[in-house]
């Protein structure tokens, strides 16, 4: 990882997504780039195209060139940079200014939504070496996610800031407990063998997922190499059913059909294809799934 100076202006590539935000970077656009002239940082500006025009960039960037890469918008925006950087193999510094609906991973790491003193972490603070997540080949920053909430979540343009209340609010409206989607599967883990019929799954290195802080805990820490997992049991009864709604509703996970766990690693197998969500976008669609804890993976800019 490269070194920064405080003292010595930066060499910075600036990705940003144009549409992220509903426009919240371009309208601030002006007030980014004067705060890095006042730092006397030299830029180079490019703004997203399409899908997966940010990890490209990144991994094919000549790395001699900059000493730190910034980048603006959702969650998926960071994925994107954080993912080309990892299979460049050269590890640069990155700072993030969140300009997204949720910015779930910003808000763990104690980022701002206010542009301004994102941008004076990126200039004034240090980088710090967090984990991160390796599905199926793919690198993923914060969560990887299958079942009833993920559906939400990238089915909805983000429209909704807390998708696990929105959840509750659907589980309310359930008839009956057979039409409740689920999925048959067996887990591999630190813990063993784990095997089950669940309506959600969740493998994270966050505080915050959809809006809902806190769910995994206080005791997560972003470089010890493990992810907080939680499984959430397909309800028997009625009452299991509204002991899950009223969890949710109460911003816990402390139900009768909710478990969670550490782990550095998981081999998920199912008999059907199972829809996964990474990092709040469509990840694909898969019966066999290897997710690893790639520690210390990516150095980001933080507070002091």
């Amino acid at each position: 990882m490269k070194k920064l100076s405080k003292k010595e202006p930066k060499r910075i590539l600036f990705v940003y997504n144009p549409k992220a935000g509903k426009g919240t970077v371009v309208k601030n656009l002006h007030e980014i780039m004067d705060a890095f002239a006042k730092a006397k940082d030299s830029v180079t500006v490019y703004p997203t195209q399409e899908r997966g025009d940010a990890c490209n960039l990144v991994e094919k960037r000549d790395a001699d060139l900059y000493d730190l890469i910034v980048c603006s918008g959702g969650d998926g925006t960071l994925r994107e940079v954080v993912n080309g950087l990892m299979k460049s193999g050269v590890s640069t510094p990155v700072g993030y200014i969140p300009a997204g609906s949720t910015n779930d991973f910003a808000r763990s790491l104690g980022l701002p939504d206010d542009i301004k003193e994102a941008t004076k972490i990126i200039t004034r603070g240090t980088p710090f070496l967090c984990d991160a997540g390796n599905f199926n080949g793919e690198n993923f920053v914060y969560i990887a996610a299958f079942g009833l909430f993920t559906d939400v979540s990238y089915a909805t343009n983000q429209q909704w800031k807390n998708v696990f209340g929105h959840v509750a609010y659907i589980l309310e409206g359930v008839k009956s407990l057979s039409s409740i989607q689920s999925y048959e599967v067996q887990i591999e883990c630190d813990e063993g063998m784990i095997h089950g019929n669940y309506i959600y799954a969740m493998v994270t290195n966050s505080l915050s997922v959809g809006g809902f802080k806190n769910i995994t805990g206080k005791n997560v820490a972003f470089d010890d190499g493990k992810f907080e997992v939680i499984l959430i049991r397909r309800p028997a009864t009625i009452a299991e059913l509204n002991d899950i709604i009223m969890s949710l509703l109460k911003q816990s996970f402390d139900a009768v059909c909710m478990q969670s766990f550490k782990t550095s690693y998981l081999k998920i197998k199912s008999r059907e294809e199972i829809n996964w969500t990474l990092d709040g976008e469509f990840g694909g669609t898969f019966t066999d799934v290897e997710i690893k804890n790639v520690q210390r993976a990516f150095p980001i800019m933080v507070r002091k």
